[in-house]
């Protein structure tokens, strides 16, 4: 076997004469696709050179009838078409639709190049189905469901090897191929550009389509980035009234790992960590504002979401007990299930151990369980255990006697213990409680009975116990600092509550909680603050997020509805915009310089490139935009002259 020749047309032509002599193609000489669509050309008996076999070219009369069965296609191609053509003009090129058998159908060209490719029958009424022209854009795209670049030598027929071409599927809603949208030119005047052209160009026509057949369905817009939605890169997703997906675009399907024969076979939970009537309300509440929810393979997107030209009626939800537990559920599947293992101890005497960082939703938790159980009626007593002197947190809990120590009240002191009787303690950051009350407080648990400081009889005590901690009270036992017997006691049923970053219900939960602290149900954030947010860490957990959105609503000017940069309390703005912190060897990791470099970006793309604009949104200097900017565009030529 003689050595592949260097030059690229050197070796084709030594490939094709390898081919004919010996039915066997050399590795590497060409694309994976060229050499699968050279080997079915040889396998049906084409030969790349000499006459053509009889090849069938539809009269005007079934040109057409083709037509017509084509019309929607036709209609909604032509104007991408002739958009494409006007772009394309005076560079020797064409711009061709062919219908799912190859056929072609429409044809826009400049005159020089026309004639040359009637010489080859490109031209409508023609069949380039690859068992009969052999490797070409047309043909190969049907033949491999994709799109292909078919260029010069690489044609199998000899005969095409003056053209350059390339073409893309495009397909139906439901999944079903179409046709074809192809650019081919003559080959030395081949752009680099032009694969990427004519891939946007049909997904354009597959949008346009899909608009078309399900514009009365409940549909969602979506991207990784809020601002790609409403561009030719978002996925696009129809759904039945019961929750269906009955139709996609390319995108989507790709987006999501979905194939085509998936379509009228999913459910909306499948791919999406929502149901249907969250993302109907969402509809219905912010048809404008983009909702950050996860798929079900970890990855993120922002949706937006349309309900139809008809009138739908809001899905029923599946009938959940209308308590204070339900009102916390936003859709979580970590808060969701420590919900229903709460509901399972309602009214028992099972302690429960809230595990969960600062600001995580501890008590809101807590209070919720006392108000969704029996107990509801009674009081509910809250303790910050951190919060209180160490000299003063004994006489707090316990109570004490008149005259027990200098300074106390003549009439004493019930103590918190007491004052939940019948209802519910909450002993918040409990590992923060000194050894010696750790003591006291494992004696009231176990004799169900507090003695108040400064003697007096014991008095029966009934409570229902939930104690709350951000530490690792394993750890803290293993130190000394926390008692074995205690840590026991308490905790009859531990829970851990996820931080905010780790939720995957943010966008549903941030617009609750919009609509509490406006007042109002119309307020939005900006999408390049919307996705700040989701991306930002919050150490402050939902206890920042409310902070900085009552800010954010305070500072709205009547009439306004949307937040913006400009809302936000300086430090947290700092936080979003400061440059990363760096790692012990001082560098910045990447991904955090992206998320920080990122949200410039977005806000600049935002503000149709006006940095003043910018500027004034992101609430620092121009000279402080300019200089990030210009470290960034830096970063980015450092790294590709690498």
């Amino acid at each position: 076997m003689t050595p592949m020749p260097r030059d690229a047309g050197a070796a084709l032509r030594h490939a094709r004469h390898q081919l004919l002599d010996s039915g066997e193609l050399p590795s590497g000489f060409a694309h994976a696709t060229v050499a699968r669509s050279w080997q079915r050309c040889f396998r049906a008996g084409l030969a790349p050179v000499g006459r053509l076999p009889e090849v069938p070219h539809l009269s005007a009369c079934q040109l057409a009838r083709a037509a017509e069965q084509q019309r929607e296609l036709i209609a909604h191609a032509r104007p991408v078409m002739e958009y494409l053509h006007a772009q394309m003009h005076d560079s020797g090129s064409m711009v061709i639709l062919a219908d799912d058998r190859g056929v072609l159908l429409q044809a826009l060209g400049d005159t020089d190049f026309l004639g040359r490719a009637e010489r080859v029958a490109l031209m409508p009424g023609a069949s380039w189905a690859e068992r009969y022209r052999g490797t070409n854009a047309i043909g190969t795209a049907l033949a491999e469901s994709a799109a292909v670049t078919v260029h010069a030598g690489e044609h199998y027929l000899e005969r095409n090897g003056f053209l350059t071409c390339a073409a893309a599927p495009v397909t139906a809603p439901n999944g079903r191929l179409l046709g074809v949208l192809d650019i081919s030119g003559d080959q030395r005047g081949r752009h680099p550009h032009t694969f990427g052209l004519v891939q946007a160009a049909a997904q354009m026509i597959e949008n346009r389509l899909f608009d078309t057949s399900h514009g009365a369905s409940l549909r969602v817009r979506f991207h990784t980035m809020a601002e790609g939605i409403g561009t030719v890169a978002e996925g696009i997703l129809a759904f039945s009234e019961d929750g269906w997906i009955v139709g996609a675009n390319r995108t989507g399907l790709q987006l999501l790992g979905l194939a085509s024969a998936d379509l009228g076979a999913t459910p909306l939970d499948r791919v999406f960590d929502l149901d249907l009537p969250r993302l109907f309300d969402w509809g219905r509440r912010s048809p404008l504002q983009p909702m950050l929810v996860n798929s079900l393979r970890g990855k993120r997107f922002f949706l937006r979401v349309e309900l139809g030209q008809r009138p739908v009626s809001a899905p029923a939800r599946k009938q959940k007990p209308g308590d204070a537990l339900a009102a916390i559920d936003t859709g979580d599947e970590r808060l969701a299930a420590a919900i229903a293992r709460a509901r399972k101890v309602l009214g028992k005497t099972i302690p429960l151990l809230l595990q969960g960082e600062s600001g995580a939703g501890k008590e809101v938790f807590a209070r919720a369980v006392h108000e969704s159980g029996p107990r509801r009626a009674a009081p509910f007593v809250a303790v910050n255990c951190a919060a209180l002197p160490e000299n003063l947190i004994e006489s707090e809990l316990f109570g004490y006697v008149p005259g027990a120590f200098t300074g106390a009240r003549r009439e004493g002191c019930t103590g918190r213990i007491r004052e939940a009787q019948g209802g519910t303690l909450f002993l918040d950051e409990i590992g923060d409680m000194p050894l010696a009350l750790q003591a006291r407080l494992l004696r009231v648990l176990q004799e169900k009975q507090v003695t108040p400081l400064g003697g007096g009889k014991a008095i029966p005590v009934d409570f229902t116990l939930v104690c709350a901690t951000h530490r690792n009270l394993k750890v803290e036992m293993e130190s000394g600092r926390f008692r074995t017997d205690l840590y026991y006691r308490i905790n009859g049923m531990a829970l851990t509550l996820p931080a905010l970053r780790e939720r995957s219900d943010f966008s549903m939960l941030l617009t609750r909680l919009l609509d509490e602290l406006s007042g109002r149900r119309d307020v939005a954030l900006e999408p390049s603050l919307a996705q700040a947010f989701a991306e930002y860490s919050w150490p402050g957990n939902l206890r920042q997020l409310a902070n900085a959105l009552r800010t954010a609503c305070a500072l709205l000017d009547e009439g306004e509805s949307l937040v913006g940069w400009q809302h936000l309390p300086d430090d947290l703005k700092d936080d979003l915009l400061a440059p990363p912190p760096r790692d012990i060897d001082g560098e910045v990791p990447d991904n955090l310089r992206a998320q920080s470099d990122a949200a410039i970006q977005r806000v600049v793309a935002v503000s149709s490139g006006n940095l003043s604009e910018a500027a004034r949104r992101l609430g620092v200097s121009r000279s402080t935009l300019y200089r990030r900017l210009r470290r960034t565009a830096m970063a980015d030529f450092s790294k590709r002259t690498r």
